[in-house]
């Protein structure tokens, strides 16, 4: 038996690597996708089910490294899902032009250029560097935005919405799209009402790699409305709250195993449900079911007898600070062991990069003003100054690299 071919996957030459895992596909191989700086996983062809597949590095933000095995029958299964969302939109997939700014070693920039396969319909990889300048994406993609016969789509990860709404070029190419997908799970309550003031057509959606992509997700009419939540599920999807509200899914197209620490394991239960790391609530409206994603139940912490989602609240203070003028770019709350308290929250926080030694010193005075009405155990009992601060290239926090930063670190005020 041949063992999966490994695929080390350049961001800036996401064309040839897809032309090699269709080619891998086809030959009934499994391929493993890598980004360039890491080193292949040594899972033999006899572990694995029959081929082909893909093996995917999952996007949970902690833990250790984890990859996903996925048929390839997943990828079709998970393409026709979404196809059918589109088709309750009035939208037909096979009319559709995917636009993907998206790493293709990710199941985020995977799916698109699969779907695009799958439903005969136009892609267009879209380079990095472009992504990161709102005024030459918008003149490089004129000729698309000219096709008044098919519907543009894309999907964004919360940070490159943000730069592109904080340009008016990008702006402009934002609107030029029917469907926009943005993971919903984490996405700023002030970013979704800047882009509903401009008419932007989101559709925030909740997925995961186990589920090789799209949960649930909003229509963007939902959206413009006024819909916070990430939407209904998609036909194919069962979903249910388990214990410590942890959303639990049931779905043909579930991982069959991931890999992780050194060996295969099976995710799902004998009746074929998977416990996500997400808690989630799930709201009944007409018989049907939206779901409303909480926060990350390996991030929620148990701090005198309260269980707290950070997740919240540091959006929460990152809207106060925002509405006050305070000049921060981002908020980190993180949870870290207490003798007393059980746990208990730290904050990091990177501020504008124009601001001096003492402006600095009034902004971290300020952010505490902002939660002295909070409960004790909802108040970060450390605040960080960190100028680094920023999630990965998929919008996620990386826990463990922060909570490794802050060990090396010297508080800048105790609470």
């Amino acid at each position: 038996m041949t063992n999966p071919i490994s695929l080390k996957c350049d961001p800036s030459n996401r064309e040839a690597c897809s032309q090699k895992i269709e080619q891998t596909l086809k030959n009934g191989l499994w391929v493993e996708l890598l980004p360039t700086s890491e080193k292949k996983i040594f899972v033999q062809n006899n572990q694995l089910p029959k081929g082909p597949g893909i093996i995917i590095c999952s996007g949970g933000s902690t833990g250790g490294p984890s990859k996903c095995i996925h048929p390839y029958q997943n990828m079709n299964q998970s393409a026709l899902a979404t196809a059918e969302w589109l088709l309750k939109q009035g939208i037909t997939p096979g009319k559709c032009q995917i636009l993907n700014g998206l790493p293709i070693n990710h199941v985020s920039g995977l799916m698109p250029w699969w779907r695009s396969k799958r439903w005969n319909a136009q892609h267009q990889w879209l380079n990095p560097v472009l992504m990161r300048s709102p005024l030459k994406l918008e003149k490089y993609c004129q000729s698309f935005f000219a096709d008044k016969h098919k519907h543009l789509l894309t999907s964004l990860v919360p940070t490159q919405l943000k730069r592109l709404l904080d340009h008016p070029a990008g702006i402009k190419w934002l609107k030029a799209f029917s469907v926009i997908w943005i993971g919903g799970s984490n996405f700023p309550k002030q970013l979704a009402k800047t882009a509903r003031n401009h008419r932007i057509r989101l559709a925030p959606c909740y997925g995961t790699t186990e589920t090789m992509a799209m949960v649930s997700a909003l229509s963007p009419d939902d959206f413009l409305q006024g819909k916070t939540d990430c939407g209904f599920p998609m036909t194919d999807v069962e979903l249910r709250i388990g214990r410590d509200k942890a959303l639990e899914i049931r779905t043909p197209r579930l991982a069959k195993s991931i890999y992780i620490d050194e060996q295969l394991q099976i995710i799902d239960n004998k009746d074929g449900w998977w416990k996500s790391g997400d808690s989630a609530e799930l709201i009944k409206e007409n018989d049907q079911i939206r779901v409303n994603i909480i926060g990350r139940t390996d991030t929620a912490i148990h701090s005198g007898g309260e269980t707290i989602f950070p997740e919240r609240l540091q959006e929460r203070l990152l809207k106060g600070a925002l509405s006050n003028q305070i000049p921060v770019e981002s908020i980190l709350l993180l949870g870290i062991a207490n003798e007393e308290w059980g746990e208990r929250l730290v904050a990091l926080v990177r501020v504008n990069s124009a601001c001096t030694a003492s402006q600095s010193s009034k902004v971290f005075m300020n952010l505490q003003n902002l939660v002295k009405k909070w409960s004790p155990a909802e108040k970060p009992i450390k605040w960080y100054k960190c100028q680094q601060l920023s999630p990965n290239s998929l919008g996620k926090w990386e826990l463990k690299k922060w909570r490794g930063w802050v060990k090396d670190q010297t508080a800048i005020i105790f609470r």
